[in-house]
């Protein structure tokens, strides 16, 4: 059985791709998701996702404000995510929360839950949502959830990715809503690398980058920059004690902890961002230098085959802000697994 997937911010597809790689077999029926639709208000996102996840149906990957989205124009869905944006609830950014320009985009997806009805949904947030606002904002978000009709059966659950496979400690909530009409039991998928974390060095070595290989543009750096990379240590920043006074930064802010922050490569990597200026790129364990699209992308769980279309600073950001695909494939799976074993006939 099939379910078909829509997605609002759908990003350059790392949800949809982790659902569209989900699949289950319960009493020798097999259970996955097909793409139906996605939005998202970003060109090159769009681009990327239409390659990479419906390169046969380009016209299903909307690119539109969802505030000016006509819902009634989409097509019937079974399984509704949305990665609502996180800008304002990131604990990088201001926290301005529901205060914020993107704090409250949340409710054109409950918009479209209400009028689409889909069997689930799943949304996806940074843990600093529970912050913001002094932690109003999360509040305030749930009883928007809770008060959905047709009501739904809320599981929350807070995930570290690193536990489930991706090379990298990035920690996000996850709502999963199942239609309380459904009577579904849903248990939290179990972590497949609980303590055997992939690291830093296995996912950019195993197998080797090519060359050659799309995305993998080297950042060419100023030569002080070079030198100062070489004096930290793996895991260290721009604050380690071995930077010599000359190649410190003059600052009198406060000291980021990710400004020149090189990769450990015996750790996962620390969390992949999609926006910031000079040195918060992300830097290698060995090399002096910014990680390459490709090897964040890798961090990130995306196979080397899928290919991100839009200028270089264009593709940090769709890298950075997407949902890692092996992290969803795990979440989609427990998914499956709960319609299928409640019989939930995605052609009733």
């Amino acid at each position: 059985m099939q379910y078909r997937l829509g997605e609002y911010f759908s990003g350059p597809g790392g949800m949809a791709l982790g659902a569209i790689s989900a699949m289950v077999q319960l009493n020798g029926v097999e259970y996955s998701i097909v793409h139906e639709w996605a939005c998202d208000y970003d060109s090159s996102s769009c681009m990327t996702y239409r390659n990479n996840i419906s390169p046969e149906n380009p016209k299903s990957v909307i690119e539109a404000d969802v505030s000016k989205l006509k819902i009634k124009t989409l097509s019937d869905i079974d399984i509704f995510a949305f990665g609502f944006p996180c800008n304002d609830f990131s604990s990088l950014g201001e926290s301005k929360g529901l205060d914020g320009d993107f704090g409250n985009l949340y409710k054109y997806g409950l918009k479209l839950i209400r009028q689409k009805k889909p069997s689930v949904f799943v949304a996806e947030n940074v843990d600093g949502i529970t912050n913001a606002n002094d932690s109003e904002a999360w509040k305030t978000i749930l009883d928007d959830f809770k008060k959905l009709k047709p009501k739904y059966d809320l599981y929350i659950h807070h995930y570290h990715f690193e536990k489930y496979g991706v090379p990298q400690r990035r920690h996000r909530y996850i709502i999963i809503g199942f239609r309380s009409d459904l009577n579904i039991d849903y248990n939290v998928p179990q972590p497949t690398t609980p303590e055997n974390f992939v690291t830093t060095k296995e996912a950019l070595t195993i197998p080797p980058i090519d060359k050659n290989t799309s995305n993998h543009e080297f950042t060419k750096h100023d030569p002080r920059v070079v030198e100062r990379l070489k004096t930290i240590p793996p895991g260290g920043n721009a604050w380690s004690l071995e930077v010599p006074d000359n190649l410190r930064l003059k600052v009198k802010s406060l000291k980021m902890s990710n400004i020149y922050r090189r990769q450990h490569p015996d750790q996962p990597a620390y969390t992949v961002t999609g926006s910031g200026g000079g040195g918060t790129h992300g830097y290698h364990y060995s090399e002096p230098r910014a990680l390459t699209n490709r090897e964040n992308a890798r961090l990130q769980s995306f196979p080397d085959n899928f290919i991100f279309s839009g200028g270089k600073m264009s593709v940090r950001k769709q890298i950075g802000m997407a949902v890692p695909p092996e992290g969803a494939r795990i979440i989609f799976e427990s998914v499956l697994k709960s319609l299928g074993n409640a019989g939930v006939d995605p052609n009733a």
